[in-house]
């Protein structure tokens, strides 16, 4: 990869963390360039559109450019289209927010979302956002499908995070993690409490295409009505909303797309 690429996208990578913008002095020594080669890039970035200066000599920002080109794709993939339905009537049924994440090589990002709940607590992270796999539903029910080997090498590319911003149930060790993988396997399912955040609870469950995981199903809340009793009502419709996704899903060409092996 040429420099100025890697310059280029690690910009984007780290103006979509910072909604409210970053001045260039910021920019350039956090990312290591010189303030020259990263006034260029900006400028370059600014011209075709992809980022804007609050004000003359401001801080920079994303444009919704590269959030239209996301949505551009799944709308031609076909992968909401399919889904939403299916989200919705879980969503419905559970009055939570339901979720689903789709496997893109060694990453699972949050693609599209119900929210079942109408009034009181909404949890409602944004999408587009690559889960955690450490602590979160998701991550465990995508990792439960492949081999403990496999499972940590993934976890140890991204890495555990930092404790403070998760719950305080989240597992900072290899050890700690396998037993929520191996309770996940058994029960056919993810399900965590105050692990991602403190007083949210989630259950997660793997969308199978051929055997092979292709993405999850989520359903989160507030652990004062998702209740451990209550997830585990919830759990056989989780279930068998993934099953009806993952046939469904063989239209879709991104769900088509062949995932990594199970190591």
């Amino acid at each position: 990869m040429s420099i100025a690429l890697e310059r280029g996208l690690s910009l984007l990578e780290r103006l979509a963390a910072a909604p409210d913008g970053v001045p260039l002095s910021a920019l350039a020594d956090e990312l290591d360039m010189p303030a020259s080669a990263c006034h260029r890039l900006l400028a370059e970035l600014q011209r075709r559109g992809y980022v804007r200066q609050q004000r003359a000599q401001g801080d920079y920002m994303l444009t919704t450019k590269v959030v239209s080109l996301g949505l551009s794709f799944l709308s031609s993939s076909g992968i909401v289209d399919i889904a939403e339905p299916l989200l919705e009537r879980l969503a419905e049924a559970s009055g939570e927010l339901v979720r689903l994440s789709i496997v893109d090589g060694e990453r699972l990002t949050w693609v599209a979302k119900a929210q079942g709940v109408r009034k009181g607590l909404r949890y409602d992270p944004d999408m587009g956002q690559e889960a955690r796999l450490s602590c979160t539903a998701s991550g465990h029910a995508w990792l439960l499908t492949m081999s403990d080997e496999r499972a940590l090498e993934l976890v140890s590319r991204q890495g555990f995070g930092a404790p403070k911003d998760y719950g305080p149930k989240a597992p900072t060790t290899v050890k700690a993690l396998l037993g929520f993988l191996h309770a996940a396997r058994t029960r056919g399912y993810a399900m965590i409490d105050e692990v991602f955040a403190p007083g949210m609870t989630a259950i997660a469950a793997p969308v199978l295409r051929r055997g092979q995981a292709i993405g999850v199903i989520s359903i989160a809340g507030p652990r004062i009505r998702l209740t451990p009793e209550r997830m585990k009502a919830l759990a056989p419709q989780l279930l068998a909303t993934a099953a009806e996704l993952g046939p469904t899903s063989s239209a879709s060409s991104l769900f088509g797309r062949p995932p990594l092996g199970k190591g």
